[in-house]
């Protein structure tokens, strides 16, 4: 006999198609989608609706965009002249954040990831370098996350990059502000270290 009725139980394996929602979690969301009002419901599936039908691709950075190309793309106030290549779209936010940078971006749509089957030509790199082509260019800055496969993208593409006479960065990590140094593990320390600055 089943736990749940097959309309809940399809929920809720749908729900653990998400990231970071396991079993317990997913029933959790199901039988609070059940018990909110229909109109709550509704709403959120019209959301995810219009959202899947909607957003699309940025020809120009890859970034996720209901207008083609995206607002950073055609923003009017944006550095044309720096371009700062993250992993994925939502990184974008992260950058964002700073409300310090006001370049250009562009989405490679993963890491490097050999175990993963991500090699190079998975990797959106011949659109940015088509971007370059036009010499407007003055700066790359990789953004990648700071794992194994961040780091190996990144030397990757400064690699790709350099001989093309653009300058490129890398972002600084570290400790992050607010923590204690007894909790940063060696590699965290090293790259502190490593990105020290003069005061």
């Amino acid at each position: 006999m089943p736990d749940f009725a097959e309309p809940v139980s399809r929920l809720i394996d749908e729900l653990k198609h998400l990231p970071g929602i396991g079993q317990k979690t997913a029933q959790r969301l199901a039988f609070h989608l059940l018990r909110s009002s229909q109109e709550q419901a509704l709403a959120l599936a019209d959301a995810i609706r219009e959202a899947k039908l909607n957003i699309r691709e940025c020809s120009v950075c890859n970034n996720m965009t209901d207008a083609d190309p995206c607002l950073y793309c055609t923003g009017p106030n944006r550095d044309r002249t720096i371009i700062c290549v993250v992993e994925e779209p939502h990184n974008i936010l992260a950058v964002e954040k700073t409300r310090q940078y006001s370049g250009l971006y562009h989405v490679l749509g993963g890491a490097l990831s050999p175990l993963d089957g991500v090699g190079p030509d998975q990797l959106k790199l011949k659109s940015l370098i088509e971007r370059l082509k036009g010499g407007t260019v003055a700066e790359i800055i990789v953004a990648t996350n700071p794992t194994a496969e961040g780091e190996a993208t990144a030397v990757y593409v400064s690699k790709l990059i350099k001989p093309l006479g653009v300058r490129v960065t890398r972002i600084g990590v570290g400790i992050p502000v607010g923590a204690d140094l007894e909790y940063a593990d060696e590699i965290t320390m090293l790259k502190a270290m490593e990105g020290r600055r003069d005061l």
